[in-house]
């Protein structure tokens, strides 16, 4: 395993590191398989990967109970691990000890490693902020229940510098691959970021997993250039290709998931991705900007939908039906009519409230009816 200085922390983290937002499960989504997911946490931990992401909403919060789970028998002596607090459901300065506890009670931790604030943005920031998070989070550092301190982001640049420049964080985390140089915090965010001295945390490397398994139009690309070629293989050795990223979460969903980005860490480093390689990152990004009408990661933090609507699965089905051809496109139609009625695009009453919660800034409502017009029968649009 590789590891990376993790800005001036101190600390040494595994280039690859282990996000527990997309485990294993028995269907429904916070009914995590146990066994598969303890089984693939020790098999990396096994390998040297020692960062670990949750969170208070992944799973239901089921993911930071199995990974404490995890840790136990030795295990968490080898490894730092991350959870955030959901600010979005913050209401008063009360609610900084009522989650942090809880969270610690989830893990069966005494403290924890990385603790950071999920999901800022322009309207979560000032809000958190006037309530004297900062504050609060030094006095938790303090009384021990925290070591490092920091934040996820989900906005544009400005707004990342104004929340850098806010304090002295120890780390951030930002959604970037090679897909989104320019989306969000973007290249200028994490050079930005580094050079102040934080540890940068990569999550979304494969926006989704979509890089992962490419379409027939992309995968097109990929082939033509060498057939032997992983596109999730070459999408991680493009950010571990950067000094200023620190670690990279992949949320893994098998074990074979974790095998193959071990391989693909311990091939990582600094300087070390071939320029044809580069060459090609580009012409595949390229398509893909020019295939995905709607840039919707799935991360379902637009979720739950007051009316039941099935958001990403809606935006899913419509970009498949734009990026995939022929067949594909009737059987994404056919998908979404065997949906039940309430979580269709037409059950959309254009409340807003997922609207302001969407990290990529769609404008959901409008969207949800793009969707209805494609896949919707001509009597019943």
């Amino acid at each position: 395993m590789q590891y990376r200085e993790f800005g001036n922390t101190g600390k040494k983290v595994s280039a690859l590191g282990f996000g527990a937002m997309r485990l294993p499960t028995f269907g429904a989504d916070d009914k995590v398989d146990e066994a598969a997911s303890i089984e693939m946490f020790q098999r990396a931990i096994d390998a040297g990967v020692n960062y670990f992401d949750t969170a208070w909403p992944y799973h239901g919060g089921n993911s930071e109970r199995v990974l404490g789970k995890a840790l136990k028998n030795g295990y968490r002596e080898k490894v730092l691990v991350a959870t955030k607090m959901p600010v979005w459901n913050v209401k008063t300065a009360d609610d900084f000890d009522l989650f942090l506890d809880e969270q610690l009670e989830r893990l069966e931790f005494d403290r924890i490693d990385f603790y950071l604030l999920h999901c800022l943005n322009k309207k979560h920031w000032p809000h958190v902020r006037d309530l004297g998070v900062l504050d609060w989070a030094e006095d938790a550092r303090a009384d021990g229940r925290i070591d490092k301190f920091g934040f996820s982001f989900h906005d544009n640049y400005d707004v990342f510098c104004e929340i850098v420049d806010a304090h002295d964080w120890d780390f951030c985390q930002i959604q970037y691959n090679f897909v989104h140089e320019e989306t969000q915090a973007g290249t200028k965010g994490l050079q930005y970021a580094a050079d102040k001295g934080l540890g940068v945390v990569v999550m979304e490397p494969l926006f989704g997993g979509t890089l992962a398994d490419p379409p027939e139009p992309v995968r097109d690309i990929w082939t033509a250039a060498d057939p032997s070629l992983r596109p999730a293989d070459v999408a991680l050795r493009w950010l571990w290709d950067k000094p200023e990223v620190s670690t990279v979460l992949s949320g893994m969903s098998t074990l074979e998931q974790v095998d193959q980005n071990l391989a693909s860490a311990a091939r990582s480093g600094v300087g070390t991705l071939p320029p044809a390689e580069r060459e090609l990152v580009a012409r595949v990004r390229d398509k893909y900007i020019e295939l995905s009408p709607i840039p919707c990661s799935k991360c379902g933090y637009c979720l739950p939908c007051p009316e039941g609507v099935n958001i990403p699965l809606n935006f899913e089905l419509f970009n498949n039906a734009d990026v995939f051809s022929g067949k594909s496109a009737g059987l994404c139609r056919n998908l979404y009519r065997a949906m039940a009625e309430t979580e269709q695009s037409t059950a959309c009453v254009q409340c807003g409230t997922c609207e302001e919660k969407c990290p990529q800034q769609i404008e959901i409502p409008q969207r949800l009816e793009q969707v209805a017009a494609r896949f919707q029968p001509p009597e019943t649009k």
